[in-house]
């Protein structure tokens, strides 16, 4: 089993066999080649993403990739799970940025990636983005790189509804100008407070909250400005308030604290859990009331009524992501408890035309939904492939495809 960073959460570390190795692969962890004309860098796996960021920053570029698990994530893992960061919006996913990859297999050494681009056959690169491990190991990952951006500034804006700010973000992400981050929190979000972890509860009590949308720009001064003043009329046009800076500067000093809320909820007999999912911009409305819903039945017949909260975090000329976020009362056995609501959740994503992960991956906790999603002839498909380049079916068993 490759491990990087450790950061999955829906399995993918958990094969189905008893005993395994856990090949370890933080000493992987050097800046190979960076080349200023092409704007590329090769990267080796075990890099953790705060270390690449420190390297790029030394010879002035960036990743751009700054997703919550940043400060403990591997760049293997990004391009093993089809990472998505928060400046998703202007920089893109990982899987956007990678432009070649050598995986190591038991049957020797797969090297892809020549150019930027190239009509050469199917991209292979797409095979191994996105494989958790199951068809090899990611010994290195060529990506593009960015200039460090001169100004950065974000903002925020409130919404009167999730629908309308929905509206105001598809109307940025089609038409443009595209911030480098564009989230939007629906009400019950919004209203706790859980976009600005280090003020958490702030909100409560107001009874026009609305719905938080934080937009960042990031560049040249001069483009940043420019991006910012037509952004802010568009988000007018559809009915935004602005806020300032403070609520979208809260937002990035605490992106990142969110995910260590969890241990103190536990401590005091709360559950907390996420999931997420995308769909294309006509079904956004049926897939959020679907997937709340189904969370909201389930935990309450349990006895344990939920608060589900949502945001749109990744957008695109087509679609969005929605990332749920629930908290409970744990019950007695909190993984049993959780189950449930997880099938139901994922039953619902499918039956409302959305994706079982947008950027989680695949694991064992999405894997059967998976293989029902992607149909089972192309399951087998990529059973062909494991088989050929994993024979004897070694490489993180029952993560992201069945075993036999």
């Amino acid at each position: 089993v490759p491990f990087g960073g450790g950061t999955s959460v829906v399995g993918g570390l958990a094969p189905e066999r008893g005993a395994f190795v856990a090949l370890d692969l933080r000493r992987m962890d050097a800046l190979l080649d960076l080349d200023p004309v092409s704007r590329t860098a090769v990267l080796q796996p075990g890099l953790r993403a705060p270390a690449a960021e420190a390297l790029l920053a030394e010879q002035g570029f960036t990743l751009g990739h700054f997703p919550q698990s940043f400060e403990w994530a591997s760049i293997g893992g990004f391009a093993a799970a089809r990472s998505s960061g928060q400046a998703s919006a202007g920089y893109g996913r990982f899987d956007e940025m990678v432009l070649g990859l050598t995986l190591a297999t038991p049957e020797g050494t797969v090297e892809t990636g020549r150019a930027p681009r190239s009509a050469a056959g199917p991209d292979l690169r797409q095979l191994i983005l996105g494989s958790e491990g199951a068809f090899g190991v990611i010994t290195s990952v060529t990506v593009r790189v960015r200039p460090l951006p001169e100004t950065k500034v974000y903002e925020g804006w409130r919404f009167a509804s999730f629908e309308d700010g929905a509206a105001a973000l598809r109307r940025l992400a089609q038409d443009g100008p595209r911030p480098t981050v564009l989230r939007l929190s629906d009400e019950t979000e919004t209203l706790i407070g859980l976009a600005s972890p280090d003020k958490i509860g702030a909100g409560l009590g107001q009874s026009d909250a609305g719905c938080l949308a934080i937009t960042g720009y990031e560049g040249t001064p001069e483009e940043t400005a420019y991006r910012r003043e037509r952004a802010a009329a568009v988000l007018t046009a559809c009915g935004g308030t602005p806020l300032g800076t403070e609520s979208g500067e809260r937002w990035a000093h605490g992106r990142f604290s969110a995910p260590y809320l969890r241990d103190a909820l536990l401590d005091v007999g709360a559950f907390a859990e996420t999931l997420e999912t995308a769909a294309f911009w006509s079904r956004v409305p049926e897939l959020y009331a679907a997937v709340r819903t189904a969370l909201t039945d389930t935990l309450t017949e349990a006895g344990t009524p939920p608060l589900v909260m949502c945001h749109i975090s990744h957008v695109y000329e087509n679609g969005a992501s929605l990332y749920f976020t629930v908290v409970s009362a744990q019950g007695e056995d909190p993984v049993a408890h959780w189950t449930p609501a997880k099938h139901a959740a994922n039953e619902a994503i499918l039956a409302a035309g959305g994706t079982i992960s947008h950027h989680h991956g695949v694991g064992t906790d999405h894997r059967d939904w998976y293989v029902r999603e992607t149909g089972e002839l192309a399951v087998e498909a990529l059973r062909a492939v494991k088989r050929r380049l994993d024979p004897d079916g070694l490489l993180n068993p029952g993560v992201l495809l069945p075993t036999d």
